[in-house]
């Protein structure tokens, strides 16, 4: 089952909510929906410019490694970027590079030299510096799109996962890097998951992206979607809002990808207007 939510739980402009009754038609949706960014992208600009996050999203990418994406994907345009990353050695297992090498981009013929990943030899302040200075390299030959609004890398594509106490890349409830403005990416050292050390892309980075997917799976997300989607800070703290709530394109659109368990809430609270909606 697939459906868009009730006019109740769309109160963000440019946002649609994707359910699925399991992960494998998410898996399915998710790869038709790259598959149409890709080519759109392409067919514009003449390039696919897509920021990945780490951990069970990257699973999700399976189906484009299989027939017809695999096949009919212009892969040679497509250029791979990391939302956020661990300090860590590019072999380590808590490396999302490594994990997205694994699972996907072995996989598939995307070009070496178009997968850019953090420097892993250097400090983590260094890393977030030198990420930042290559995708300022690329925004300045168009590699990278460039906001109109304000000047930021827009990236065609920018696909996160949400984890239960609604963090998006490793941008953390009521963290300061949540504040910062002008910084594209940017480091953390006290991160509460591990490992402390994290590179991630700042608000405004994600927020100029064209389109920006959040995949969010399993009933301990479920009062974080609520609280994000509907603006509401019901059973989590009510002093700041959810970096996954704060996620808010400026000039873009934003699509959840949800199963029915991160949806229960929204589900149950939004059937009544989906009737309505749809009789």
């Amino acid at each position: 089952m697939e459906r868009e939510m009730a006019a109740s739980y769309e109160p963000k402009l440019n946002s649609e909510i994707r359910i699925f009754e399991s992960s494998d038609e998410i898996v399915t949706d998710l790869a038709e929906y790259i598959s149409q960014v890709s080519e759109i992208s392409v067919k514009e600009r003449g390039y696919f410019a897509i920021a990945l996050s780490g951990g069970p999203l990257v699973s999700f990418l399976r189906k484009l490694c299989e027939v017809p994406y695999n096949k009919t994907l212009d892969w040679s345009k497509w250029y791979i970027f990391w939302s956020d990353e661990r300090a860590v050695a590019k072999n380590h297992a808590d490396s999302n590079y490594k994990l997205t090498k694994e699972e996907f981009l072995s996989k598939v013929p995307i070009l070496s030299g178009h997968v850019y990943s953090i420097n892993d030899g250097a400090t983590v302040e260094d890393a977030a510096t030198d990420y930042e200075f290559v995708i300022r390299q690329l925004v300045k030959i168009r590699t990278i799109g460039v906001s109109e609004s304000n000047d930021c890398p827009k990236f065609d594509l920018i696909l996160l996962s949400m984890g239960s106490d609604g963090h998006v890349a490793s941008l953390f409830p009521n963290h300061q890097a949540l504040e910062l403005k002008d910084d594209w990416v940017t480091y953390i050292t006290d991160s509460p998951q591990p490992p402390p050390e994290r590179i991630t892309f700042t608000l405004p980075v994600i927020n100029s992206a064209s389109n920006i997917a959040i995949l969010a799976t399993g009933v301990d997300k479920a009062n974080a979607v609520h609280s994000a989607v509907s603006d509401s800070s019901d059973g989590l703290d009510a002093a700041a809002p959810l970096p996954a709530g704060m996620v808010q394109p400026t000039d873009g659109k934003l699509v959840w990808f949800l199963d029915k368990a991160a949806a229960s809430s929204l589900e149950a609270l939004s059937d009544d207007a989906y009737q309505q909606q749809h009789l």
